[in-house]
């Protein structure tokens, strides 16, 4: 069994938020596998399929890491079948990179789970492009997307579909350029 993890912060004042990149392609994952909802426990929202759980945690993107040890410990899944998908600005808007350990890159999601589960996970990193000024970062992924940068990312959850079932047979064989 294994783990998708989407990093985003709950509530409907973020749900087109960049940064809720991760919310949104798992809301995708859990329509595609025909997942059901089966807990709220979790400090976060659970779902499960024949061969996945998906969990939107509800604790914030600061600390998403105490939402995923939660389910890791209860269901006793390995690092290994963690898959995180979760926005980077490193990449451009619509670009796609998936990995294994690593670095959190200063996300503060990913430092989070680092935190309670260590860094040896898959990561989906989906990107969302940079601001102009680097002090305009936080309030730049907390911004909604563009029309046109939504349409890109809609066309990423499929790739996203297929790396998560490559993931489930081995590692992920493609990197996809951005729209």
């Amino acid at each position: 069994m294994k783990l998708i993890v989407g990093l985003g912060n709950p509530g409907e004042k973020y749900e087109l938020n960049r940064h809720n990149i991760g919310f949104l392609a798992v809301d995708y994952l859990i329509d595609t596998f025909n997942a059901r909802q089966i807990s709220s426990k979790f400090k976060g929202e659970l779902f499960k399929s024949s061969d996945f759980l998906f969990l939107k945690p509800s604790t914030f993107m600061n600390l998403s890491g105490e939402s995923a040890v939660l389910v890791k410990n209860f269901y006793k899944i390995d690092n290994e079948d963690i898959v995180v998908v979760h926005d980077d600005i490193d990449l451009k808007t619509g670009a796609l990179r998936f990995k294994r350990g690593g670095s959190n890159g200063g996300h503060n999601g990913l430092k989070s789970l680092d935190a309670y589960i260590g860094n040896d996970y898959w990561r989906v990193r989906v990107g969302v492009g940079r601001p102009e000024r680097k002090e305009d970062v936080v309030k730049y992924v907390l911004s909604d997307f563009k029309k046109e940068e939504f349409e890109c990312m809609q066309k990423l959850f499929s790739k996203i579909e297929k790396a998560v079932s490559d993931i489930q047979n081995a590692a992920p064989k493609f990197s996809q350029k951005e729209c």
